[in-house]
């Protein structure tokens, strides 16, 4: 657009000096003829040939500005037609660039409505699993809380006496049976509730006919709950209890020997201790 403008400029310059240059030609050429006519009464031919050459030279300088013109006007219109050219690939590589912006909008739009969909499956996913996890671990609360027993003997191995003390001692059943839910400890000899709920217990004193009594007692917490009891002078003799106790969480139960008794064991296990959950209590 601005080449276009100065081309109209250039050729209106052009055109004025062109008008300007045949105009004073032709005023020049009247003033030569009333010279002329003036002169020839008064100079000598001479005068009237200078005149001519004078003529001449305006007409060659004013075919010379002509040549001029049309030489500058096919110089702008070779520039311009190159720039037309150039304008119109610009114009292609633009509009091509628009259409490929407008495919990668396309694109980037329908990956965010993708996107958002696996967004949204992700999180029902996520909201199923949470739901599983919860489902499950209360099904395995339930579990663990119906899943508690133990069965134990007073020795790991071998035979021989626990006892007499001259006071009473927390009885250690070493060997392990069962111990679902890990309520017993065999290192302390102490089983505590997990759970609030029902508990059974039993357990065993064996010996041989002895001066000293096979005699212990189950403890709830501090507290006496049963004794088993058993003497005589010969022969062997043993005592078993059980007892049925509502027990919150945290409650010990555990056997202790009385003082100056005496039990003992061998391989046949003769004094035990178990329990286990009967049903919980909320």
């Amino acid at each position: 657009m601005k080449a276009l403008v100065c081309i109209l400029l250039l050729l209106e310059t052009f055109v004025f000096v062109v008008q300007q240059q045949v105009d004073g030609g032709l005023n020049e050429n009247k003033d030569s003829q009333q010279i002329s006519s003036e002169d020839g009464r008064q100079n000598p031919p001479q005068t009237d040939t200078l005149r001519a050459e004078a003529s001449t030279d305006s007409q060659q300088n004013c075919i010379l500005c002509f040549s001029d013109i049309h030489a500058a006007l096919r110089e702008l219109t070779a520039t311009v037609t190159e720039q037309k050219a150039i304008n119109r690939e610009l114009t292609a590589t633009v509009t091509e660039q628009k259409e490929n912006i407008r495919e990668l909008i396309a694109t980037v739009t329908e990956q965010k409505t993708i996107n958002r969909a696996l967004e949204a499956r992700l999180m029902d996913a996520e909201k199923a699993a949470e739901q599983h996890t919860l489902l499950l671990e209360g099904l395995n609360k339930k579990n663990y809380d119906r899943e508690i027993a133990f069965s134990t003997s007073l020795l790991q191995s071998g035979s021989g006496d626990v006892g007499p003390f001259t006071s009473d001692i927390t009885l250690i059943y070493r060997n392990v049976f069962t111990n679902i839910g890990n309520a017993y400890n065999p290192i302390t000899g102490i089983f505590t509730a997990p759970v609030k709920g029902v508990y059974v217990f039993t357990f065993s004193v064996y010996a041989h006919g002895q001066s000293n009594a096979a005699s212990a007692y189950l403890m709830k917490n501090e507290k006496h709950a049963i004794v088993a009891f058993a003497q005589q002078n010969q022969g062997a003799l043993n005592s078993s209890k059980g007892v049925v106790l509502v027990l919150e969480v945290g409650d010990v139960v555990y056997v202790r020997l009385r003082p100056n008794g005496k039990i003992q064991d061998n391989g046949n296990n003769h004094n035990t201790f178990s329990g286990y959950i009967l049903f919980p209590l909320k």
